[in-house]
């Protein structure tokens, strides 16, 4: 009976120590997952990229990198066609996309709250890195007979998508050349739209802010005579003398079928993301966007570079995007 007794007493204190041991292993688990909140990219199931308009160029290059990083992270990723910059930060802030191509302008002003902005700073989204030049074109016809900034007065003018860069580029130009958005007759309308009232003849001009060439001009190239109003020099420098973030831009010659090349300006692209993705997993999506650049079939995949990822950025960067380009650029 004894014996009996002794055996039940070591099972129960067996029993014990396994229960206690299954709690302690539990707490673990618990604690492990409070303090490493920023362990992996298995925390994070899905992305979005807001881009831009289906035929600017952020929506073919997005569709890019959300492949990239599908397939080196596993995280799934789609890119999302939207009203471009100035949205695309208001939507980040407000949590419906979590990365977004904007112009480095854009991101700035969206950072110090201001023009567009004013009173309402974004700090919740950091940059990723810098992408490639946007040509500022101002887009017509040869039959529109508009060849310079003077001749838009009155005229009807595609000056951007709302909440578009593209409408604050049109602005500041409008203003260097002595004209407001008072002196057009000015229509809000996206890329594709543009290109199409411009051949319909609806409107005479339109401010297309994208990287080189813009899908959306070079369909309208293919039924009629595309004509690149110029930026003149003393122009450029003035404009770049009270919005520094401007640079001095070429369209090539054979771009869209000009004979000649055409001098412009333009702004940066870039990525940005919301702060609160894990170091780790922006380190990750980081690296594989810009260690796969060579499997871009657009023209500005060319340009796209780790090694100038942190040119023109005006905002803070993300750690986890900032870890990635100390190690490219060996600091």
């Amino acid at each position: 009976m004894k014996k009996k007794f002794r055996f039940l007493a070591f099972i129960g204190i067996v029993s014990l120590f396994m229960l206690a041991a299954c709690g302690g292993g539990d707490s673990a688990d618990s604690g492990s997952s409070e303090d490493g909140g920023d362990e992996g990219s298995s925390d994070v199931k899905f992305l979005s990229i807001l881009t831009g308009g289906t035929q600017g160029t952020y929506y073919p290059l997005g569709g890019s990198f959300a492949e990239f990083i599908s397939e080196e992270t596993g995280i799934k990723t789609t890119a999302e066609s939207s009203q471009a910059s100035a949205a695309n930060m208001t939507a980040l802030a407000d949590d419906t996309a979590e990365i977004a191509f904007v112009q480095t302008d854009i991101a700035y002003y969206a950072n110090k709250g201001e023009l567009m902005f004013d009173g309402q700073a974004i700090d919740n989204v950091s940059a990723l890195g810098s992408l490639y030049p946007e040509t500022v074109q101002l887009v017509t016809t040869e039959k529109s007979g508009i060849k310079s900034y003077d001749d838009l007065k009155g005229k009807k003018i595609s000056v951007g998508a709302p909440g578009s860069g593209t409408y604050a580029n049109a602005e500041q130009l409008l203003e260097i050349h002595g004209l407001t958005m008072d002196d057009i007759d000015a229509q809000n309308l996206d890329f594709g739209e543009s290109t199409e009232s411009l051949q319909s003849g609806q409107v005479d001009a339109a401010f297309i802010t994208s990287g080189t060439p813009t899908g959306a001009v070079e369909g309208l190239n293919a039924t009629t005579q595309v004509y690149i109003v110029p930026v003149e020099d003393a122009k450029a420098d003035e404009l770049i003398e009270k919005y520094p973030y401007y640079a001095k831009d070429t369209i090539p010659s054979g771009t869209y079928g000009l004979t000649e090349d055409v001098p412009t300006v333009s702004v940066g692209a870039m990525l940005v993301i919301q702060n609160d993705i894990p170091d780790d997993v922006v380190y990750d999506i980081t690296k594989a966007i810009y260690e796969n650049t060579d499997k871009i079939t657009h023209a500005k995949g060319q340009l796209i570079k780790a090694e100038k990822g942190l040119e023109g950025i005006g905002i803070p960067v993300h750690a986890g995007a900032q870890k990635y380009f100390d190690e490219v650029n060996g600091n």
